[in-house]
């Protein structure tokens, strides 16, 4: 279904990690850590600035891959799991593009299901990586009938 996606790249967007913005992402998470959105605390911190909490770029803007369309409704967050160089700075802007990595396919009780592998990314300016994410998006039977229609 999906596989001839594999590989397929999005433009890069650029996103800015806003401060008013990581305050309400960190409230609604729970994680009201000082280093998120009291400028004092940042200034004082090893990274003499406010960071955003590790899941934070799920807020962001990956870009589009051409051809490559998935349903609002009905998919289900298998995993993710993100990996840092470095926290993302309150104030910087990020520029994020992800990849089609891998899709199969597997027989289950529920009927086909489908597992979509994405790969995001962030990068400062200059083209240097800061986080990387990995995604794993799983289709069900219902929503595969209905992309297939």
């Amino acid at each position: 279904m999906f596989k001839q996606h594999i590989g397929k790249r999005s433009t890069k967007v650029k996103n800015a990690v806003e401060r008013g913005a990581v305050k309400k992402f960190a409230e609604a998470i729970g994680d009201i850590q000082p280093i998120y959105f009291d400028e004092e605390v940042g200034k004082q911190s090893r990274y003499k600035a406010n960071i955003a909490p590790p899941t934070f770029p799920r807020t962001f803007d990956y870009g589009e891959i051409e051809g490559f369309h998935l349903p609002v409704k009905g998919l289900i967050h298998g995993e993710q799991t993100f990996h840092y160089a470095r926290p993302l700075l309150v104030g910087e802007d990020i520029f994020c593009y992800s990849v089609v990595k891998s899709y199969m396919e597997k027989k289950g009780g529920f009927g086909n299901m489908g597992f979509l592998v994405l790969e995001s990314f962030g990068e400062e300016a200059a083209g240097n990586t800061i986080f990387s994410s990995t995604m794993t998006i799983v289709i069900s039977e219902a929503v595969r009938k209905v992309l297939t229609q």
